[in-house]
């Protein structure tokens, strides 16, 4: 019946080892795949300035949104690995804000749309302000968790 046990044991602890190899392999593979594309937009974006058309300036800030959003995500695989395989919400409220702001840019044409848009980033933005007033660690007091006191 042990052996049955630490069989049992055995698969469950290998089982997260493997699917946590699997995306981290992933997320390598993501991030060079980004990398790319981040290059590939600045080679875009520093062909809109030597054109010299003018008129195009939200295609600029367009690409200059994507440009961040791409390092917004290399930064994001990057922290994932440097915080021990924790992805922290605040890169994903970051990429929020930025990717709302591009709509806004890209489409402003429906009133509406941009309000909604607004509103969306007010409440990432109330979020963020939020998340920064808890305290990232749990505190160890007993006012916070009930310990079980062993006799």
């Amino acid at each position: 019946m042990s052996q049955n046990k630490k069989d049992s044991s055995s698969i469950t602890e290998l089982i997260p080892k493997v699917l946590q190899v699997f995306l981290n392999l992933s997320l390598v593979f993501l991030s060079i795949i980004l990398c790319i594309l981040l290059i590939m937009e600045l080679i875009n974006f520093t062909g809109y300035l030597f054109q010299g058309e003018n008129g195009e300036y939200t295609v600029i800030l367009e690409s200059i949104l994507i440009f961040f959003l791409y390092f917004e995500f290399i930064t994001m695989i990057v922290k994932y690995f440097k915080e021990h395989y924790h992805f922290p919400l605040r890169y994903f409220i970051y990429i929020g804000i930025t990717a709302m702001v591009r709509l806004i840019i890209v489409e402003h044409s429906d009133p509406i749309s941009t309000v909604l848009f607004s509103i969306v980033i007010l409440i990432l933005i109330i979020g963020y302000f939020i998340m920064n007033l808890t305290p990232r660690e749990r505190p160890e007091s007993r006012w916070f968790f009930k310990h079980k006191d062993k006799d």
